[in-house]
């Protein structure tokens, strides 16, 4: 994977920190030396998810230093508090996703990825004092199963089409995903540049090597034979974006897909 860009310390918003990919982003940045600002509902539950990664992460004092954690729910910030948790940032990524239960699928908020995506955005642009020439990187978890707006993507089979159609209408989050991504792809700020990192299909396991795609590699129905991707392989690449000028150069404004990579030396 890409070297940082050297002497770079940077300053990250990382929101849905505590989930299972956002730990991970936190984490990796803080191990880089990194400032780390998160909202989380709970700073315990986020301590304690670090330490399911790195045991006893949470009482390193050269790690925890460097974290700033708001106990609050996005989406119940005020406008004012929001624009004070991205005032400053370098980079601002939203892990966020719905929980995978009943409750979680079809009750309030189902725009939650969307609605977080349009307020962090509009804070980024509330900030004035935001240099225009050190715009602030937003990145944006997706997935390979939302396509990008703009196209570019490979025609899906037709069953593969029917299914997405019927995910569209049954599956609340996947629309939301969806409309996420068609907000982001949007955006035309001089205070924002974007990435919407799609992973094909999530796995949990070690940080390894990882590939950029400029489109999705699998169909829907292939499974783990097409590819897969660890969480803390996403992780590393959206920190790989942050920390990297010429890594972020070459995706910023693009939705690359990641895979783990199958092989000697990865490419990205």
């Amino acid at each position: 994977n890409p070297p940082a860009t050297p002497n770079m310390t940077t300053t990250t918003l990382v929101v849905g920190a505590s989930g299972a990919t956002g730990r991970h982003v936190v984490l990796q940045l803080l191990q880089q030396n990194q400032n780390v600002r998160a909202i989380a509902r709970s700073k315990e539950r986020l301590l304690n998810s670090l330490d399911e990664i790195v045991p006893e992460s949470s009482s390193n004092s050269h790690i925890v230093s460097r974290l700033d954690v708001t106990e609050a729910s996005l989406l119940d910030l005020t406008q004012d508090e929001l624009e004070k948790a991205v005032r400053g940032c370098d980079a601002v990524v939203s892990c966020l996703g719905h929980n995978m239960t009943f409750k979680g699928l079809y009750t309030p908020p189902r725009r939650l990825v969307t609605d977080a995506a349009k307020r962090l955005c509009q804070a980024i642009e509330a900030t004035t004092d935001q240099a225009p020439e050190n715009p602030t990187k937003f990145i944006l978890m997706g997935s390979d199963g939302v396509a990008n707006p703009a196209g570019g993507d490979d025609k899906r089979r037709l069953s593969e089409r029917v299914v997405l159609t019927l995910l569209r209408h049954l599956l609340p989050p996947h629309k939301d995903n969806e409309l996420a991504a068609a907000y982001t792809s949007n955006v035309k700020s001089v205070q924002i540049e974007w990435t919407v990192v799609r992973p094909t299909d999530l796995i949990n396991g070690e940080m390894t090597k990882y590939e950029l795609f400029a489109k999705p590699q699998k169909g829907l129905f292939d499974g783990a034979k097409g590819g897969v991707t660890t969480r803390a392989n996403v992780a590393k690449c959206m920190v790989d974006l942050i920390m990297t000028d010429a890594l972020w150069n070459d995706w910023k404004f693009k939705m690359p897909v990641v895979h783990d990579f199958d092989g000697d030396v990865a490419c990205v």
